[in-house]
């Protein structure tokens, strides 16, 4: 293992962001720590070095809805390795992660000595989940097909159906991504044709799929 691994830590607590420090130091020597509070910050810390060992990402802080924001840093960032670090314990949440491309998944509850072990599995390239998750059982094939959908959006795409979800109109999206409104319908066109619905209604129906609440009924936990 490197030892001059960069590592960012991606969470709106600070006492979160301080136990990841520990964690992270306990298991990689003399790696660099980056912190982002929000979405925003990780996106731009990722813009500016795009050689980052591993993303350790929250999914509920500012700027992420559910999954979106392990969506939008997959499909912009495909090659960085990222592990969610989340309260929320589903075990179908935490499958719906790795089939998002996530390289692990930690619970908050996680003791600091098995976090140590799952940052040095993902850096060694393998993939960690609690060892009461079962990753081979067999899937829904419904969900299954919303995720491939889903996983196909571009980084784009998916940050113009969160706004869609959001109630924003085209105009609206294009005043926020500094983009004209013809861009904008494209692409729309392009995630309803991805999402194989025929409406933007139908279009914030499958967003909701990616609060990771809804794969049990139930809201998100911080």
């Amino acid at each position: 293992m490197e030892s001059s691994s960069r590592i960012v830590i991606a969470d709106d607590h600070p006492l979160v962001r301080g136990a990841l420090r520990q964690a992270v130091t306990g298991a990689v020597s003399d790696c660099t720590i980056v912190d982002c509070g929000d979405l925003e910050a990780l996106t731009a810390e990722l813009d500016i070095n795009a050689d980052v060992d591993l993303v350790l990402l929250d999914l509920t802080m500012p700027g992420v809805r559910g999954f979106s924001g392990l969506l939008y840093i997959r499909a912009q960032h495909p090659s960085v390795p990222v592990v969610v670090v989340s309260a929320n314990e589903d075990h179908d949440v935490i499958r719906r992660c790795i089939d998002f491309g996530a390289s692990g998944f930690i619970p908050k509850t996680t003791d600091l000595e098995m976090m140590r072990v799952a940052i040095r599995t993902v850096l060694d390239g393998k993939t960690w989940t609690p060892s009461d998750v079962n990753l081979s059982a067999p899937a829904d094939k419904n969900v299954t097909d919303t995720v491939r959908r889903l996983a196909s959006l571009t980084p784009q795409q998916v940050r113009v159906l969160i706004m869609l979800s959001e109630g924003l109109l085209n105009k609206q999206i294009a005043y926020e991504l500094t983009v004209s409104e013809a861009t904008v319908k494209a692409h729309v066109s392009a995630i309803l044709q991805k999402l194989g619905v025929e409406s933007r209604t139908q279009a914030v129906i499958a967003a909701s799929k990616i609060e990771a609440g809804q794969w049990q009924g139930e809201p998100m936990q911080s």
